[in-house]
């Protein structure tokens, strides 16, 4: 209220008062954090940002976010290190590969649909297959997976989407992805089992391959695959036991997290607040409970990540291997593994677990003359720019598309909520 008195020109008397403790005080945690900053945010947005976002800044600063988002890329997977594993790849497959990589992201597009619509929202496929790279390209070059706030900002300036709702269906996605890859890599784990290769599999782990230099980059395999097992090991759990909750509380009809909140606070502005989280619990919980809706989108998340695999499958066979069912299912394993390690982001973007992990295991359960350590090395590190080279073109370019639809997206929004906040 003060700083609007300011800017409309209202002179702001101070004066002194008399103030005698009492022992009890009015602060509450909830109300008073989550409330007066998130106005303090409110205020600057509303005059310092909102009157600057023109068409032509946010045109500059989607070039400028394409420019930092490709500069990140390349500190964080040296090109020296792709140009030397390239150079025994047949670049025209690598290429053919990159064009089947691409047709993964308009399925996370229509995934992404059926789940909004789940929830209540609708949306096109092209528009959510841009929102969905965005967050994937920001996901790759800025940690704490910020990608996933700017793809709920966008939801919510161009679909209406609020916040809750947004982070629920982020978090849907994310428990998806995880349930598929687990059933990937588990699948491939029964069939060791059941052909009794779990040997291979043991001696494989604790083979030490030592440390290979590929350009500018050293990666030692064995400690990086080992590291990526034990936390695919438990991001596997995780995602297992995540969704067995969700879909028992989804059977259920219970105030535990308005409970939980007044626990902390005891205002009024608790209610708010347990409103908000309530909202998120029942979107997660809402394709739980649809047993049509699980399975659709479980099925197109099994897609996605067959594609994924099918990739790396590509960039073997660039490198002029034959591919048998059995090599096949290797790849599988190993792209399965990696891609549950590099949920936590202990090498973001890199090299790290994804390549350690998929040397060591593609090298020891596999004999095939002349896929050596250091070739699977190569192998991994081509599927791993493939697929980040297309997420950021993709970012990239929709980042270009949409931004001057945001703008004109929050310019809309305001003038929608200017009434409604006036008649209030």
């Amino acid at each position: 209220m003060l700083v609007r008195a300011q800017r409309a020109g209202y002179r702001v008397k101070e004066f002194p008062v008399q103030w005698t403790p009492k022992g009890d005080t009015t602060v509450d945690l909830v109300r008073d954090v989550l409330g007066m900053g998130s106005q303090i945010l409110r205020v600057w947005w509303e005059f310092s940002v909102q009157p600057r976002a023109t068409r032509r800044v946010g045109l500059a600063t989607g070039a400028l976010l394409a420019v930092v988002a490709l500069a990140l890329m390349t500190v964080y997977l040296d090109p020296a290190s792709v140009l030397d594993a390239i150079a025994g790849a047949d670049r025209r497959v690598v290429a053919a590969t990159a064009l089947v990589y691409a047709l993964s992201w308009p399925l996370r597009g229509a995934r992404y649909r059926d789940i909004l619509a789940e929830l209540g929202y609708e949306g096109e496929v092209g528009f959510l297959t841009g929102a969905v790279f965005i967050s994937q390209t920001g996901n790759l070059v800025f940690p704490a997976r910020a990608g996933d706030a700017i793809r709920a900002y966008v939801v919510k300036a161009r679909r209406s989407v609020p916040y809750p709702s947004g982070f629920a269906s982020l978090a849907i996605e994310r428990v998806f992805d995880l349930l598929a890859i687990t059933v990937l890599a588990g699948s491939v784990l029964v069939g060791l089992f059941a052909t009794g290769s779990t040997d291979g599999l043991a001696a494989a782990i604790a083979a030490d391959i030592g440390t290979i230099a590929v350009g500018g980059e050293t990666v030692q395999p064995g400690t990086a695959a080992r590291t990526a097992l034990r936390v695919a090991v438990g991001v596997a759990a995780v995602a297992l036991g995540g969704v067995a909750v969700i879909v028992a509380s989804a059977r259920r009809d219970t105030d535990l997290v308005a409970r939980a909140v007044r626990a902390v606070s005891d205002d009024s502005y608790a209610d708010y607040v347990s409103g908000i989280v309530g909202r998120f619990v029942a979107d997660v919980q809402a394709i739980a409970g649809d047993r049509d809706a699980f399975a659709r989108v479980g099925a197109t998340s099994l897609l996605v990540w067959g594609i994924d695999v099918a990739a790396a499958v590509g960039v073997l066979a660039a490198f002029g291997f034959g591919l048998t069912p059995y090599l096949v299912a290797v790849l599988f394993f190993a792209v399965s593994v990696g891609n549950l390690a590099k949920v936590v982001p202990l090498s973001p973007g890199g090299l790290g677990l994804y390549e350690g992990a998929f040397t060591l295991i593609v090298v020891g359960l596999t004999a095939v003359p002349g896929l050596t350590a250091a070739v699977a090395l190569a192998v991994s590190i081509v599927d791993h720019a493939v697929k980040n080279a297309v997420t950021v073109v993709g970012g990239v370019a929709a980042t270009l598309v949409f931004n001057v639809s945001l703008v004109e997206a929050v310019e809309g929004a305001a003038d929608v909520e200017d009434p409604v906040s006036s008649e209030r």
